[in-house]
Parts: structure tokens; sequence; C-alpha cells
């Protein structure tokens, strides 16, 4: 990693969460908990938790309705559930984070796939009481299909079970060989009580059995740095910028976001699909010219030579060109009310070009119990399986596990227009 990303990354040290469950696991009650605990609750919202407890002043978190205080939507209020995907931040001295509280319920999970899509770890909250459910394994086996770098498995409500170690336990190595079966590796269980504050940002006096770090110690301690800079070097275009002023006639600049890799001033770049070629220029971002740029930053590129590149084209390093396929094989995470349709036309995005496909087979779904590949001819909403796409034009992408950004797209309905599944390419 470049002596720039590291200055970069330790000056923001942010971490990217999100929070799933079943219903009821208690993702509020936690959110709650950490903002409070962390001082990142506003004055208006504990003013607001104020207002229906009937009270002028809180002195302790003990007398806040700590769901009450994340589930912003009255119908969320009403219900006792969550409903839409949240975004809240807290930050201590040693990191910022920001958390995406997703909803429990099965028809939901759309929401949760998207919640979940850029996070950097997860954490997967289990009722002590009720044991590993199924929606707890269909969000585990979404969070490991898109790649989630650590995953935390939270043990909540371990008070409503007096603390007991083999409870605990016995979720912990249901967990495990769960997660085993998917090859995820990155796995830590907590137990914790959100509502009494036990191993959440304080140890507690209820389980000296557990020698294992709070959930706050293990978030801060946790790696943001991934190995987005040391992949192969991507770049969707976004937008060409053409200003055609009279201080810059013949300006023409490429936008976009860095999916992956580095590049420099100088660079041999490749345009795919064109397999045009050029050296880079500039590099221009926001507060001036840069000599390098690297993963995730949004910048524009000049090239030496005037060669036609539109939206939807990628600039790579000469060398590392990605092959144009027209099929394609991928995971499908299926969040359409219609089912998938076999023969059916729709249209994938793929970063920034999007291409007419064709459903050219269901492989299988998966059991989210077992993960055994099961016949099928279609997925319905929630369920997940491998789909084969015949494409009209040839895709320049990436499998998934080589690189999140140019191996992921999603699936639009061509007729609603309505995003209907997320896949990842094999």
């Amino acid at each position: 990693m470049s002596k720039a990303n590291l200055d970069l990354v330790k000056e923001i040290e942010l971490l990217r969460l999100v929070t799933v469950g079943s219903v009821d696991d208690g993702k509020s009650t936690l959110i709650g908990r950490l903002l409070i605990d962390t001082k990142g609750a506003f004055e208006d919202q504990l003013m607001a938790v104020r207002k229906k407890k009937g009270t002028t002043t809180i002195s302790s978190a003990a007398e806040i309705d700590l769901a009450m205080l994340t589930d912003g939507l009255s119908a969320e209020r009403e219900q006792g559930i969550t409903i839409d995907v949240a975004y809240r931040y807290f930050a201590t001295p040693k990191r910022k984070f920001i958390m995406a509280d997703c909803p429990g319920h099965e028809q939901y999970t759309r929401n949760m796939v998207t919640g979940s899509s850029t996070a950097n770890a997860a954490i997967i909250l289990i009722d002590a009481r009720q044991g590993v459910l199924a929606q707890t394994k269909r969000h585990t086996h979404i969070l490991g299909l898109l790649g989630i770098p650590h995953l935390i498995v939270a043990v909540n409500k371990m008070d409503l079970v007096d603390y007991d170690q083999a409870t605990f336990e016995a979720i912990r190595d249901e967990m495990d060989e769960y997660c085993a079966k998917q090859g995820i590796k990155d796995l830590i269980c907590t137990p914790m009580s959100a509502l009494a504050g036990d191993m959440v940002t304080i140890r507690g006096e209820n389980m000296d059995w557990y020698k294992g770090n709070t959930l706050l110690e293990t978030l801060e301690s946790m790696s943001v740095l991934d190995d987005l800079d040391n992949q192969s070097f991507r770049m969707p275009v976004q937008l060409v910028n053409r200003p055609q002023t009279a201080d810059l006639p013949d300006y023409r600049g490429f936008m976009g976001t860095i999916a992956s890799g580095t590049v420099k001033v100088g660079d041999a770049i490749t345009v795919v699909p064109s397999g045009k070629t050029s050296t880079v220029k500039e590099i221009v971002a926001f507060d001036g010219n840069l000599d390098e740029a690297f993963a995730p930053q949004s910048i524009t590129l000049t090239l030496n030579d005037n060669i036609d590149i539109s939206r939807g084209d990628m600039l790579v390093h000469a060398g590392e060109e990605t092959t144009g396929e027209k099929s394609l094989k991928a995971n499908v995470c299926w969040i359409g009310d219609e089912p998938l349709e076999k023969r059916k036309k729709y249209i994938i995005k793929h970063t920034t070009r999007q291409v007419k496909a064709l459903v050219d087979e269901v492989n299988f779904k998966r059991d989210i119990h077992t993960l055994e590949e099961q016949d099928a001819d279609s997925l319905a909403m929630n369920e997940i399986g491998q789909i084969t796409f015949k494409l009209q034009q040839p895709l320049n992408c990436d499998s998934y596990a080589d690189n999140r950004g140019t191996g992921s797209f999603i699936i639009i309905d061509s007729f609603t227009n309505n995003t209907v599944g997320a896949g990842m390419i094999v």
C-alpha cells in the first residue's frame, strides 16, 4: 500500500458496519446502546425520548428506551420492528463508524442486501433464548456471498438466560459449523446484553467466563484496510467531461470512481471493450492534480491520445484487460416481488454499463439451512441460487472473488424498471 493511502486511512479510520438478525433479536437496542455509551446520540433525539417517556431529565442510559432512539419511522415505533435501512454515525477516540441498521423481517431481506453491499464488517444478532433461526442463516449466507471481510456473531439477551455459558457455547458452535460450510474464516462470537450493557462497551460483572473483547473493543481493533489497491486497476467511466470553453476548447476528461487498484501519471492504459490504448496525462481530483490515485477515490483522468471513450467503458492497465463475455454465471439474491423466470429478458447493470440479458439456466437454488444445492426452474423473493445469463453484448468483468466492485451487478426488470436481484459473478 502506498504511503499516501496509508496516511489517508490513518486520518479517516472509518469502519462501515451493518447489523442484521431476525425479528426481535435486539438490533435497535444494541445500536441505541452504542450511541448512548459513545455519546453519539444528538440532544434532540434524547429530548424526543424524554417526551415519549413523560420525563424532562435522563440521568442514565437505563432510563432511555434504546430501541425508540433508533427506530426513526413512526411505523417502526408502532410495530416495534425495523422496516427500512437506517444509517447511524458514532465515533470513539480510536475510530469513526457508519452503521447500517437493517430490517429483520424476511419480507425486507432486499433492504438487508442493499445495506450490506458496502460494509467492511457485519454484526449478526442472535437472541440467546431463540438460538439460530432460519432468518439468521439467510442473512449469514448472504453476508458470505457478499464477501464481507469480518463477521461478528453477537449472542444477545444473555440476561434472559441467566448469562448461561453453555447456552452461548451451543449457539457459537452451531454458527461456527454453518459458516465453515461457506468457507467463512473471520468469525468472532461474543455474548452480550444490549439492554443491560454487558459486553457491549463495558465488560460488566456477569460473564467472567468469557475472556474475549467487548463488542466495541472488537470493532475498534478490527482492520479497516483491504487489498483494493493491490488488485488490478479498474475504473468504470461514469462521465466524459468536455467543457468546450474558451479556456479549455479541447479538454476531454474521463470521470469515475476507481473500483480497484492504483493509477499513476504516465501509466499505460487500455480501454475495454474497444482495446484502444494511451497513457495517463493528468489525474485530477477535487482539491487539485495528483501524481497517483487509488481505490475508492473519485477522479478525472486525461490521456495523451485523443481516443473514443464513452460512459460504460472501463479503463484498465495495459496487460490487465478483462475478457468480454456473452455468457455470465452468477450467484443471485432474488429480491423481486415476481419470481425470476427462465427465458425471460432482464437488464443487467454492471458498474456504469447496462446490457440486456436472458435467463438461460437456473443452475440451482440454495437450501439456506443445509447450504445444499437444489434443482429449480425459478427463484422466488428472498431465494438464493446460481443463474446463467446470455448477454446481448459482451460484458467485461471480473469474478466476485477477485474483485467485489467489477464482479457484482444488479438485475433490473425491463418492463417495470424495478431492481429485482443482486448478482455476484462466479
